[in-house]
């Protein structure tokens, strides 16, 4: 699959989550980064707390295929991509959503700070649903 050009801290963090690698995904971020998951939730801080975040939300899909960029747009040290999720439930159910994510990128390229903007309530709806 062809992705949008995209620094290559971001490009990671989507091929991890296709590739269900919460080791590289956690990578991704600078070692104090900050992830908002969805914006709006308490943030989480730090790369091991992110790691322990998506090895805690893996384990709840069979499989989870990830999220697929969009559309990409750089300025600076600012990039801002949009995406389309998929995953399928344990029941066997598909969960599809989409979102956007902003994120800042350190001085070393790394995410400083991911903030995922998504409609929280249409994920949880397919899971409960």
């Amino acid at each position: 699959m062809t992705f949008p050009a995209m620094p290559p801290a971001v490009l990671q963090f989507f091929r991890a989550s296709q590739e269900g690698d919460a080791d590289a995904w956690a990578e991704s971020f600078a070692e104090d980064g900050v992830f908002h998951d969805p914006v709006g939730a308490p943030p989480i801080t730090g790369r091991p707390a992110i790691h322990a975040f998506i090895s805690s939300v893996l384990p709840g899909f069979r499989p989870f295929l990830g999220l697929t960029p969009l559309e990409a747009h750089t300025v600076g040290s600012h990039v801002a991509v949009s995406w389309r999720g998929a995953a399928v439930a344990l029941d066997g159910k598909p969960v599809n959503w989409s979102g956007i994510n902003v994120y800042e990128l350190d001085d070393t390229g790394l995410i400083r700070e991911a903030r995922a903007y998504f409609n929280s309530a249409v994920f949880q709806a397919q899971l409960t649903g």
